[in-house]
């Protein structure tokens, strides 16, 4: 269940990061954008998935937290920064 909200604020980032990046440089530049944070979106969850399954047990599995929940959190810290330096570091 909490994956639907992380899953969102990645949507809103993406599309922040194209907006951003369009109105600056082109369509080009925000296509370009957009790869780069779903780049380092599908790189960043396969680590953090990796991890997230070393600390957190099966069993501990609800509908509401479960491993992914986990590695989604453990990856929103490193984006929040790479969006902080790369997108609005710019200004």
């Amino acid at each position: 269940m909490i994956e639907i909200i992380i899953f969102e604020l990645h949507l809103l980032g993406a599309l922040f990061a194209f907006t951003k990046s369009w109105q600056e440089g082109g369509l080009k530049d925000g296509l370009m954008a957009v790869a780069i944070v779903l780049l380092f979106f599908t790189i960043g969850w396969a680590i953090t998935g990796t991890l997230a399954s070393l600390i957190y047990p099966d069993s501990w599995n609800t509908i509401y937290f479960t491993q992914d929940t986990l590695s989604l959190i453990f990856l929103l810290i490193p984006e929040v920064l790479f969006y902080k330096y790369y997108f609005l570091g710019k200004d």
